[in-house]
């Protein structure tokens, strides 16, 4: 049998069922699907279930820090967790987000080191955890499995040069384009952008400063492209929210190499 938990955080029975109505039943087929970028085989989901650990977490509590060392590949099922740096006074620094069903750590714990950034909860989490050791056993089991995290890691790399492509070759208020099309969640026959996080945590990952943020919020308001509902944003004109972001992308084709 795989062991899924490590040793200095095993429960006793007693704690085990005070914990059990605090934490869901577990992912259901299509959650792993998407982590996983594709359906999966039942022997494969039967020994993803039985090393999954699960946590629930409120705005404000770590989920790990730069120090601890990585011993789990950990994904956010739903809610939103901040990356980025904890400072001394408890301020954070946020340098991205990852919102469920997404993979938070993929990486950290094959390299044997700590994480690469202090992570935070920015509002109610539910994250999985599966013990790399036991990984490693179930890859054994099931070769297919390994491609499957392979390709999630080549998404993450991706993912990532585009973040850093945008923040090279793009002005605020494309970045900010950018962050609205991927955002977007269709709510009835409107699209919405909820905003979760502080004002300047997302100018601080579209890096821009606070009043550049508001000033392109303010310029897309002006061009009937969003519309400002509170702690939401709608999108009112979608083609030109697109053309926006995508001019950008022809302005950095066509411009001559320096």
């Amino acid at each position: 049998m795989l062991n899924h938990r490590h040793e200095s955080q095993a429960l006793s029975a007693t704690e085990s069922q005070q914990h059990a109505s605090l934490l869901p039943e577990g992912l259901s087929p299509p959650e792993w699907q998407v982590l996983f970028g594709a359906p999966l085989l039942a022997t494969e989901l039967q020994g993803l279930e039985s090393l999954q650990r699960l946590r629930r977490l409120s705005r404000g509590e770590t989920v790990f820090t730069r120090q601890e060392r990585a011993r789990d590949l950990v994904a956010v099922i739903s809610g939103t967790v901040g990356l980025g740096q904890k400072r001394e006074d408890g301020s954070f620094d946020l340098q991205r987000n990852v919102c469920g069903p997404q993979w938070l750590d993929l990486s950290s714990a094959w390299l044997g080191g700590g994480h690469g950034q202090d992570a935070m909860a920015l509002g109610d989490v539910q994250l999985v955890e599966l013990p790399i050791s036991s990984v490693r056993e179930l890859l054994l089991q099931e070769s297919q499995l390994s491609e499957r995290l392979l390709a999630g890691l080549a998404r993450t790399v991706r993912s990532l040069a585009a973040m850093s492509h945008d923040l090279v070759y793009k002005d605020a208020e494309r970045r900010l384009a950018v962050w609205l099309l991927r955002r977007c969640q269709p709510s009835g026959n409107e699209l919405l952008v909820p905003l979760s996080e502080r004002k300047r945590d997302v100018a601080a990952q579209l890096g821009v400063t606070p009043e550049t943020f508001s000033r392109s919020l303010k310029a897309m308001r002006v061009k009937n492209i969003i519309e400002v509902l509170g702690y939401t944003i709608r999108v009112i004109n979608l083609p030109a929210l697109q053309a926006l972001a995508q001019d950008s992308q022809r302005a950095t084709r066509s411009s001559p190499a320096h």
